[in-house]
């Protein structure tokens, strides 16, 4: 290809990619299970995720892109290469959200995706590998815990049977609510688990204020910390709140905040790197004249340093059972992300298509984790951020800018156009 065809198709398509069209479908999708806050609640194989998952489905049809669905409901729109067999150039997220998520965060990765395939379609640009777009299942792990099951399924880290046996809070089990999911999208043939992917780029807001603090676009993404999950559960007696002596129970809440300070303790930092949560805190039977006799609650626990992950968390189940005090107590890892690093010849295509688009940008770490950790075993991963307002995120005050949002897709877009040939 000549400089002067490679110049006038990257002008073409930095032209295509029309920024109030791709506003516009954000707002279309973020409509899909609004709250009263201008958030979202459009939770992982809900009616709401199935709806919106239609709405995609048609922008696809009408431009004649084909559409997959795989056994744990990953969803797949496809922009056919000119080489219909080699392996595909895929990007994406999610749209699933938390209760009280906002409209941009995984949502930005598919519609970025969308309107790159759609802009190349309008401008008549061809490339030789297919592209292909993914809305990954349950992301979020809001509803169905872990997260990121549906990319994890997907490149083999967990099986079938594993990302479909999981239940949410009420016993729903995720296998019984697929088939509404995949009746959204009657058209999409059903494909096996896995294909080869040449190369993956995702976009996605930054949740963290360092571009806009910037003041800059882009984020060129070089690596994303690791992450270890772990349930707890501490066992007790059910008592009378009246007539219990406090000598005499085994108070299932009092032992867990022993535990969570405990823990805090364990995970001070000084220097403000560990990330340590406990997001989730249940207590039972959950009656006011009742002394708890069981609390369960949940840990996120982050850091980009595999060594201190594996010693800190190895140290969790340890301090855990010295404060329990009478009561039993139990702790399960459910998952542990170790950090990755981007490879360099990636992130060098997305530094090359931010000069290339002339939007300045900054490299950067990833502190929370995404589909793309998870397909970094199976394929070349990249990722781009733009600015969200204060760095709010899983809120439903999250926000961005239809500027930001436009030149981070036309970054995706041509560093897209390079890797698909």
């Amino acid at each position: 290809m000549s400089d002067t065809t490679r110049t006038n198709r990257t002008a073409a398509l930095l032209d295509a990619i029309d920024e109030a069209r791709l506003w516009r479908r954000h707002m279309d999708l973020g409509a899909i299970g609004a709250t009263p806050k201008g958030g979202v609640n459009r939770q992982a194989l809900s009616p709401e995720e199935a709806r919106g998952r239609r709405l995609i489905a048609d922008w696809a049809k009408e431009l004649g892109f084909t559409l997959t669905v795989d056994p744990v409901g990953n969803l797949f729109i496809r922009r056919e290469g000119t080489e219909p067999n080699l392996d595909p150039v895929v990007t994406g997220s999610h749209i699933d959200s938390q209760p009280t998520g906002g409209k941009f965060d995984g949502a930005y990765g598919v519609l970025a995706g969308f309107e790159v395939l759609e802009a190349l379609e309008r401008a008549g640009i061809e490339t030789r590998r297919p592209l292909v777009v993914a809305a990954w299942l349950n992301e979020e792990g809001s509803r169905f815990m872990p997260g990121c099951s549906g990319s994890a399924a997907f490149t083999g880290k967990i099986s079938e049977a594993d990302a479909l046996d999981i239940q949410d809070r009420d016993g729903i089990v995720a296998r019984d609510c697929l088939p509404e999911m995949i009746a959204a999208t009657p058209e999409a043939e059903q494909i096996g688990l896995g294909f080869p992917i040449h190369a993956y780029i995702e976009n996605h807001i930054e949740q963290g204020p360092r571009l806009e603090e910037a003041e800059l676009p882009v984020g060129v993404v070089t690596s994303i910390q690791g992450m270890h999950r772990y349930e707890i559960d501490v066992r007790g007696d059910e008592a009378h709140a009246g007539t219990t002596p406090i000598a005499l129970r085994k108070d299932a809440f009092k032992s867990a905040i022993d535990i969570a300070k405990a823990l805090e303790e364990l995970m001070h930092d000084p220097d403000d790197v560990i990330r340590f949560t406990i997001g989730r805190f249940e207590t039972k039977p959950g009656s006011p004249n009742v002394v708890p006799g069981h609390v369960h609650f949940t840990i996120d626990f982050r850091h980009p340093d595999q060594d201190l992950l594996m010693d800190r968390g190895g140290r969790i189940e340890e301090v855990a059972k010295a404060h329990a005090g009478p009561c039993d107590v139990k702790v399960k890892r459910i998952s542990a992300g170790a950090p990755v690093a981007f490879p360099d010849e990636m992130v060098a295509t997305v530094r090359a298509a931010a000069e290339e688009a002339g939007h300045p940008y900054m490299e950067m770490p990833s502190g929370a984790g995404h589909d793309a950790g998870l397909l970094a075993p199976v394929c070349p991963v990249a990722m781009i951020f733009v600015p969200c307002e204060k760095g709010i995120s899983h809120n439903e005050a999250e926000n961005a800018l239809p500027g930001d949002l436009h030149k981070g897709t036309q970054v995706l877009g041509l560093a897209l156009m390079k890797l698909a040939g």
